[in-house]
């Protein structure tokens, strides 16, 4: 299983970037995606997930309103769109995916296996 996250970058207060994570080895019609994100000194914390076959939605309530996750089957692909960004959004955003995860439920880091290699986010002005 791999994980490509990929559309971090260097964005002012209040604008937008949408991160992608490319999925292969699985598909994402039996697998769960999380997105986490880490900031220097501070723990992994989770961000959102999307369920495999439900496609039920959570999110960390520091992002309800602003953060959208999405999943596109055909590319095995699931996207975090993200608006209205703060200077505390920025870190290493990771995707991850497991099965029987993003239940009922946002979940911690811990019940993923599969973890791509992150990418940077920073809003900074």
């Amino acid at each position: 299983v791999q994980l490509q996250a990929s559309g971090g970058g260097l964005v002012q207060p209040g604008g937008s970037l949408r991160l992608s994570c490319a999925v292969s080895g699985v598909t994402l019609d039996y697998y769960s995606i999380g997105w986490f994100r880490q900031a220097p000194g501070k723990k992994r914390e989770g961000v959102a997930c999307i369920s495999d076959s439900s496609d039920d939605t959570y999110y960390a309530d520091s992002v309800k309103g602003r953060f959208t996750i999405s999943r596109d089957n055909a590319e095995n692909t699931v996207y975090l769109r993200m608006h209205s960004l703060k200077p505390e959004d920025t870190a290493v955003y990771y995707c991850a995916t497991d099965r029987n995860v993003c239940r009922y439920r946002l979940g911690a880091s811990r019940e993923y296996d599969y973890w791509g290699q992150g990418t940077q986010v920073t809003v900074s002005s």
